[in-house]
């Protein structure tokens, strides 16, 4: 397809007029492209393996070694006395240790760099967190705080209103009564709203904290469990297992064996003549 000498766009067959900017077309009628003579049937198919460059690319391991190398060369002239030299060599391995961070943000995908920049990420919402949560209890510990020193101020104008209320009684002023048992009755209205009000916003407080902990919590795997099997399916060539009874049943003493009188001694036997005469 031929293409706008104006703007670039793609031109319809037997256009005279470009679609988009409405330049006309260059001979009136579309040009047909012919295809590259290389490419005129199946051309197979070439795979390019793009290797990686590193120009560009700050080396994540060997910077941090190097930060490594520097401040333990910084330790070492600390120690022989040339701090000039040593601070010179802290400020390097400072320096050092800003690049790795930076590259390790930029493109975590060593196993060092990866796993500092999980920390990092870690820190940097545990942070977050951390600065959430303080300034959260900071606000409920203001609103709480003036809450009670409203309460004060409730419990002190009911001490007078109570003090009016007696005196009221005792001259035995009816309209003076009524009027301090009223204003009691709303001052104690309005308190109950105040702790009402405070114990809504502990509520809420600990809510928020324990949600933003939630958010910063390693995530834990948990199995679900399995399903109890159905009756038969357990070892078939194993016997069944009948469970005993706890505690066993009282079968009653066992039986005794019988007794057996043993034979008292023998009679002696009379003679065959004394019986015969007889």
């Amino acid at each position: 397809m031929a293409s706008c000498a104006n703007c670039g766009a793609e031109l319809p067959k037997k256009s005279r007029y470009c679609p988009q900017c409405g330049h006309p077309a260059a001979a009136g009628d579309t040009k047909v492209m012919e295809l590259p003579p290389d490419e005129t049937g199946g051309v197979p198919v070439e795979y390019t393996q793009v290797e990686p460059r590193y120009y560009g690319i700050t080396p994540t391991t060997l910077v941090l070694v190097l930060a490594g190398a520097a401040l333990t060369f910084a330790v070492v002239l600390f120690a022989l006395g040339r701090w000039p030299f040593g601070l010179i060599a802290l400020g390097a391995s400072v320096l050092l240790v800003i690049v790795f961070l930076e590259a390790a943000r930029r493109k975590p995908d060593g196993g060092v760099a990866r796993s500092t920049a999980d920390a990092l990420d870690g820190f940097r919402a545990r942070a977050g967190v951390a600065a959430d949560s303080l300034a959260t209890r900071g606000r409920a510990a203001r609103r709480l705080l003036a809450l009670r020193r409203e309460l004060q101020r409730m419990a002190v104008l009911r001490g007078r209103l109570l003090f009016e209320l007696g005196d009221a009684v005792y001259r035995s002023d009816d309209q003076g009564a009524e009027r301090a048992r009223g204003q009691i009755r709303e001052l104690d209205e309005l308190a109950a709203l105040r702790e009402a009000e405070m114990e809504a916003v502990m509520v809420q407080t600990q809510d928020r904290l324990e949600q933003r902990r939630l958010e910063v919590q390693p995530t834990e795997m948990v199995e679900l469990p399995q399903p109890p099997g159905q009756p038969g399916e357990g070892s078939p060539g194993g016997p069944a297992v009948i469970p005993e009874p706890y505690p066993p049943p009282d079968e009653g003493s066992p039986p005794e064996p019988a007794i057996i009188p043993e034979p008292g001694p023998l009679a002696p036997e009379e003679p065959e003549e004394g019986r015969g005469g007889a």
